[in-house]
């Protein structure tokens, strides 16, 4: 129970153990439920082969379906869901790590977390937790993640996407000029108003930022993923994954947040042609997302050496 909402889950364990180690999963931005699936992508279910990863390891895991999601639903959120967003994300992963601290297998100084894209903020956030009977997390994978404020990603995005337009005459400077100078105002404006312009963001910007979302993607940016990573208590076995191919969390990105996470015990593994939903795909397209198929044997080897930290 989170705040009035019931989180639904699967609890994957060897019935009868006693003292094994085990992960609360968190998956991935928005509406996704316990195995990584999406009204976006479709179902990706690589939440779902993590869980049977850990589980052919020897390790216990909760993954849950988030708000608005699965058996979760919306519950006191119905009617009014444009209230969805980081806060109640964070309750649920809070509920998660509580519930799977009290089963009476699981040893309680063993729990790790795992976070993909924005769920690694979520993840931080219980790493960092110093209320009263939190849970201790003695290990976190961040796997694939947000590595700065959110609007200064898609900020970042748009300067890259200019660039490449420039680059292929699809674009003039003076154009790229203009849409960026629309963006920046729209996130300035939405930073300390809270509102966005009227009208369309050019380039397809409001699918990012729009009356509609704005109050979900304020909450969301005001998360600093680097200030969070510093906060890591000292020591901590931590996995971090980027890929060459991913267009979140690329390589040159990463950087600030590995520094801010150099105080733990850091295992960053620089992925190839990995997509975002820890698949060998180096086109990183969403359409392929819901294809089956493993997950990449560069994040299982990893996951290999770093399990039983």
């Amino acid at each position: 129970m989170a705040d009035g909402l019931t989180i639904h889950g699967s609890y994957r364990h060897q019935p009868g153990a006693t003292a094994v180690p085990a992960a609360v999963l968190i998956g991935e931005s928005g509406i996704t439920d316990r195995n990584g699936d999406n009204n976006v992508a479709g179902p990706v279910g690589n939440m779902r082969q993590l869980a049977e990863y850990l589980s052919d390891h020897g390790q216990a895991s909760l993954r849950y379906d988030k708000a608005g999601t699965g058996a979760t639903g919306l519950g006191p959120y119905a009617s009014h869901r444009g209230d969805v967003g980081t806060a109640v994300f964070t309750a649920g992963a809070k509920a998660a790590i509580r519930f799977l601290a009290e089963q009476s297998g699981v040893d309680k100084g063993r729990l790790s977390v795992y976070g993909l894209g924005e769920g690694t903020t979520h993840a931080m956030a219980l790493a960092t937790d110093t209320s009263a009977g939190a849970p201790k997390v003695h290990a976190l994978g961040l796997l694939q993640p947000l590595p700065g404020r959110y609007l200064d990603l898609m900020t970042s995005r748009l300067r890259a996407q200019n660039a490449a337009e420039i680059k292929a005459g699809g674009k003039t400077q003076e154009q790229a000029h203009a849409v960026l100078a629309a963006w920046t105002a729209a996130v300035a404006q939405a930073r300390t108003a809270g509102t966005v312009p009227p009208g369309q963001l050019p380039d397809g910007m409001s699918a990012i930022l729009n009356p509609g979302n704005v109050k979900v993607v304020i909450e969301a940016d005001k998360v600093d993923p680097i200030a969070e990573a510093a906060s890591v208590a000292p020591g901590t076995p931590v996995l971090l994954t980027c890929s060459d191919s991913h267009g979140q969390a690329r390589r040159d990105d990463i950087p600030p947040l590995a520094d801010a996470l150099a105080h733990t015990d850091l295992m960053l593994v620089r992925l190839k042609g990995v997509n975002h939903v820890l698949r060998d795909d180096p086109s990183d397209n969403v359409a392929n997302y819901a294809k089956k198929g493993p997950l990449s044997p560069q994040l299982t080897d990893a996951l290999n050496g770093f399990v039983n930290k």
